[in-house]
């Protein structure tokens, strides 16, 4: 049976992993110039938010060449064949850096295969193409055949989200500060995607947090088409450190019948740069544009 490994910027739970037999490897996240939080350490999400609160700015370090090919190595004896399903690369190097160190890898072990896959998308969106390949190395599809349906299938995992204070997103670096301000002003709530390049669109501005929240679950509806079956097996939601407001968006997902829902908290490396508001959905979709 093919190994599927991942990185922590899918955000899937510990236990997902764990009971899949998933690998991970780990982005860092970095404060004062040491790691908080990556493959030797760990941070939990609350403690994580906890320092946010206090005003510490982190960082995050991506994967490079030799972690990969450390990661690799250590485990080479698990498979004969490996899926990594990574953080896009419109938002990280990781996917370059990993596929270097596992061109090295194939190199001094020939008889080794290594895929890697770029999941155009990133947290719980990167997490629910890593529960359709195990879904379909469940179902005896080979290797072959879930590396090609992972890469024909990544744009259709559409990703969207809201955050309740643009000041998160202005200190990740992801919108000015002049726009946090005014935004923050008069309740406006960015409502950002995925596109088909896997960097962050703002497509819409909605005022007031509820109405963002129940547009989640609006605009997976809108978007969806011929999917639906799929969304009715299983859908991810994820949150910073706002339990409530996720339980509003599964709540709505639960009236409308989706009841299969995988869920967990944004990790150190996605919640640097969007803060403890951050609310998730990601499904499958016709189109991201």
């Amino acid at each position: 049976m093919f190994k599927i490994i991942t990185d922590n910027g899918s955000d899937l739970p510990k236990e997902f992993l764990t009971k899949n037999d998933v690998g991970c490897m780990y982005l860092s996240t970095i404060l004062d110039g040491e790691i908080i939080n990556g493959k030797d350490k760990v941070l939990s999400a609350p403690d994580f938010y906890n320092m946010l609160k206090q005003g510490l700015k982190p960082s995050t370090s991506q994967i490079n060449p030799a972690d990969a090919k450390e990661y690799f190595e250590a485990h080479i004896n698990e498979a004969d064949e490996f899926l990594y399903i990574g953080l896009s690369s419109g938002l990280s190097g990781t996917v370059a850096s990993v596929r270097m160190g596992a061109e090295e890898i194939m190199e001094k072990y020939p008889d080794k295969k290594i895929e890697v896959v770029d999941s155009l998308t990133a947290s719980v969106g990167q997490g629910l193409l890593v529960w359709y390949a195990c879904k379909l190395r469940k179902e005896g599809k080979n290797f072959e055949e879930t590396v090609a349906w992972c890469r024909d299938n990544a744009k259709h995992i559409l990703l969207a989200f809201t955050v309740d204070d643009l000041f998160d997103l202005w200190r990740g670096g992801r919108v000015s500060k002049s726009s946090a301000v005014i935004g923050t002003l008069i309740s406006v709530k960015p409502f950002i995607i995925v596109d088909n390049e896997g960097k962050l669109q703002v497509i819409k501005k909605i005022r007031g947090r509820k109405k963002a929240l129940g547009y989640l679950v609006d605009y997976m509806e809108e978007k969806m088409g011929s999917f639906g079956d799929c969304n009715r097996d299983m859908v991810a939601v994820c949150h910073g450190n706002v339990r409530e407001d996720l339980n509003q968006v599964v709540d709505i997902l639960g009236d409308k019948g989706y009841k299969n829902i995988l869920s967990n908290n944004a990790g150190p490396m996605i919640g640097t740069h969007t803060g403890a508001s951050l609310v998730v959905l990601s499904f499958m979709g016709e189109s991201r544009e």
